[in-house]
This record gives structure tokens, sequence and C-alpha cells, in this order.
């Protein structure tokens, strides 16, 4: 594969279009797991917080071993698609058994159920994704083309999802005659179980033969040697042993927790909070849509114009100021009340353009992981573009369990009632849910950005590490 070589729109929509999958996963996990196993089916929210770390904690463990694998991988379909292939349908069918669980579970039961399933699915996902992602870092070295690559993979990962997410709201969990609020209509998530499975079979399917062409051009592997697990791990340390990588790392650590919590309570702000209808929730939901859109528009141009850390820096602060503002200023007694006409259109602009940033911020982050691949082959002779990415999710997946846990002890904190209707929980639950959710996101925002700042890798250094590589290799392949 040539130099600074431009991937095809085409090409570039299918790498981007894959992320469909992660994102009804994330989606799904994200904001209904939780709900529905605690709220409609009336587990104890206890057990499904454990089960829900538990599952984080085992997948998070396997993420570097995907990694490492997938940059090792000898085979005739190249060392990412095999894993893509063969994720597709068995993530899919164990995402429909989330969905739709036993009629009778209870206790242990119910705890290794949820923990079981969940574990498996998020290791189908990773076997998916991993490799997947790290594809950027081979298909092209161009510092900008990356970013414009992974532009395409946040708007569809984001778009997916929320386009699952609204779909569900809007046309599935929906009241009935029996069920008054439709975000207790147990068949609706059911249904909603099976149409997520198909799209993520389809999103992976498209997504690997869409980049299958590109094989034959991407990266080869290193030559085989006898596999330890000393080896392995010895590997990865010294891959993974950078100042950059340490930022990446701890920005990533503090950005999950706060994920973590946000996401945990984003029905509790919703609906009871700002006390938002079910399509009012949908609306909020699809408005990503163009939120990703905003956000595919921003990094690149970011991306351009100030380079990726500066630019993730300014569209940090940005968006991570925002984003509990809303909040703040209900607390203060500034915001308009709720039924109000004028509420609902404000939170949804908010929404547009402060998740426009945020998704533009999370484009650029990814972009300057993918830089981290050749500044590790210069010191180490090995490309290890899954390591990279694998760690990252590593990260993410291992501590955003300790934001669900977060938000558990906020909702206790709060004392807030279990099953109840929105406009029917005490003033006194909403007001200390709003004080404590609000400075928890902002302070664990700002410390993320924090760290941001001691990556080093910019334009130039990535340049320099692409003309050193091209030097090595040249004097390795020159005749003697």
């Amino acid at each position: 594969m040539t130099e600074q070589s431009s991937v095809p729109f085409h090409t570039k929509a299918s790498y981007g279009f894959g992320a469909v999958a992660y994102g009804i996963k994330n989606n799904g996990f994200d904001y209904f797991f939780l709900l529905f196993y605690s709220q409609v089916l009336g587990y104890d929210a206890a057990i499904v917080g454990a089960a829900l770390t538990t599952a984080l904690v085992f997948d998070a463990l396997s993420d570097p071993l995907v990694g490492y694998f997938s940059d090792n991988l000898h085979s005739r379909w190249g060392r990412r698609h095999p894993f893509m292939y063969f994720a597709a349908v068995p993530v899919s069918v164990s995402y429909f058994f989330i969905w739709n669980p036993p009629a009778e579970l209870d206790g242990a039961l119910a705890f290794v159920y949820i923990a079981s399933l969940a574990v498996f699915v998020r290791l189908l996902i990773t076997m998916y994704e991993v490799p997947s992602s790290a594809l950027v870092a081979e298909m092209t070295d161009d510092y900008d083309d990356r970013t414009s690559m992974l532009s395409y993979r946040y708007f569809f990962g984001w778009a997916g999802g929320a386009l699952m997410g609204s779909f569900a709201l809007a046309f599935l969990l929906v009241p009935t005659e029996e069920i008054a609020n439709g975000m207790f209509n147990v068949d609706g998530f059911n249904r909603m179980g099976l149409v997520a499975s198909l799209f993520m079979f389809l999103a992976i399917m498209i997504s690997a033969l869409g980049t299958h062409s590109f094989i034959p051009r991407l990266k080869q592997p290193p030559t085989k040697t006898p596999f330890t697990l000393k080896r392995v791990y010895g590997d990865l340390f010294q891959t993974l042993a950078t100042r950059s990588f340490l930022a990446l790392f701890l920005s990533a650590l503090f950005g999950s927790v706060a994920t973590g919590v946000s996401a945990g309570l984003n029905f509790y702000i919703n609906s009871y909070f700002w006390e938002f209808s079910n399509q009012q929730i949908s609306l909020l939901s699809i408005s990503l849509v163009v939120s990703a859109g905003l956000g595919a528009m921003i990094a690149p141009l970011v991306s351009r114009r100030l380079g990726k850390k500066k630019g993730a820096i300014v569209v940090g602060i940005l968006a991570f100021t925002v984003a509990p503002l809303a909040v703040v200023l209900r607390l203060l007694g500034i915001m308009p009340e709720n039924g109000s006409d004028s509420l609902f259109p404000i939170i949804l602009t908010i929404t547009i353009f402060d998740w426009g940033l945020i998704i533009g911020f999370q484009t650029l982050m990814a972009a300057m992981i993918a830089d981290l691949v050749e500044d590790s082959e210069r010191q180490t002779k090995r490309r290890s573009e899954g390591v990279f990415f694998s760690a990252i999710t590593f990260t993410r997946k291992l501590v955003q369990g300790v934001g669900i846990v977060t938000a558990t002890i906020i909702l206790s904190i709060a004392q807030f009632p279990a099953g109840v209707m929105p406009g029917n929980v005490p003033e006194e639950s909403l007001f200390t849910l709003g004080a404590l959710y609000a400075p928890t996101l902002f302070t664990l925002w700002m410390v993320m950005i924090w760290c941001l700042g001691f990556y080093k890798i910019d334009r130039e250094v990535h340049e320099e590490n692409l003309r050193a590589i091209r030097e090595e290799q040249n004097s390795r392949s020159a005749p003697t």
C-alpha cells in the first residue's frame, strides 16, 4: 500500500457502517439494560448492577488478548477479517436472548443468567470491534485521513444506536390497555431484541465485506513465534509503556466513569427530573443522528486547523461544560417548569449541539490512538494496531462499571423510589439527584481533559515517525 493513500468513499462508508453493531449494543446496555431488569422485570438493582460490573470486568480483561492475537494472526484473509466474520452470527443471537430472558429467574439464577449472557455478548462484540477499529491505522497512514475515516465510524456508531433506541421508544415500548407507561412493556423489549440483533448482523457483514478487498494491501503479521503468556504480556507491556499512551489511558479511564454515570442516570434525568414523555425522549434519542452528523463534520475540520490534541481539548472543554449546565440551571430555579412549552425545545437544542461536540471529541481521541501505532513501531519494530485500540476499550469497559455503580449510589443517596411513575417522585429526591449528577459529571470530564494534555504526538511528530520508518525499511531492503 502506498504512503499517504486516500481511502475511497465507499470503503470509508463500509468501514464506518460496521460501528452500527457496536452502537446498538452500547445503546441497549447503557440506556435500557438496568431499567429493563430492575424497574421492568423487578430484579434487585444491586444484583443487576453486580452482574453488569462482573461482565464488564471479564470483558475488559479479554480486550488486550483479542487485540494482540488480531495483530499476530496468520491467515489468507489477513489479521482482522477472520475475527469480524466469526463474530457476526453468535453476537447477534446472544443479543437477542438478552432481551428475551426465561419467564422465571430469581436470586442467584438471575445473577448467573444476566452476567453470563452479558459476558458472552461483550466478548463477541469485542472480537468484532477491536480488529475492525484497528483497520483504520492500516488502511491509511495520513494524519487527517485517519480522522476522516473515524468520523464515518463514529457517525454510524452513534446514529445506529440512536435510531435503534428511538425506534424502540416510538414503536415498540408503547403503552397498551394494560400498561400505561410504554417503558414497562415487556413484549416491546422482546421485539426490540429481535430487530436489534438483525441489524447488528447486517452491520458486521457489510463492514467486513466492504473492506475485504483491502486485505492484500494491509500490513502483514510478524513472523510466527512460540506462544507463551510471558511473551504475550511482555510484548503488551513494552508496546504500551509510553507517555502518550498513558495520557490516553487515563483520559479514557475518567471519561468512561463519567459515561457510565451519564448513561445509568439518563432515563431518570429525562423521565423523572424533566418529566419528558416517551415521545419526547424518542425525539432526544433520534436527535443524536443530527449530533453525529455535526460531530462527523467537526472532527476533520478541527484536525486540519488545530491538530488532534489541541482540537480535542478545545472541543472537549466546550462540550463538557455545556452538558451538565441545564441541570445546574434547574437547581438554581432558572430553567422553565416541567411541562412548559419552552422546556423541551431548550433541552433538545442543547442536546443536539452538545452531543455534536462530544462525538467530535471522541472521534479526535480515536484518531490520536491510531497515531500511536507508528510511534510505537519506531521503538519496538512491531505493528500493534489491535493492541492500542483494545487497550483503550479495555480501560473503558473496566471502569464503566464503576460509573454504573456510581449511578446506583447516587440513586440510593437520593432515596429514589423504585417502580414509581414520573411526577410522583418526592421533590427532595429529585433535587438530590440533580445536585449529585451535575458536579460528578463535570469533575470527571475535566480530569479527563487534563490527562489528555500529556499526549505528545502532533502532526510533525507523526510525519517524523513515518519518515524514520520508511528510512529503516529502505535500508533493510537495499542491496548489500
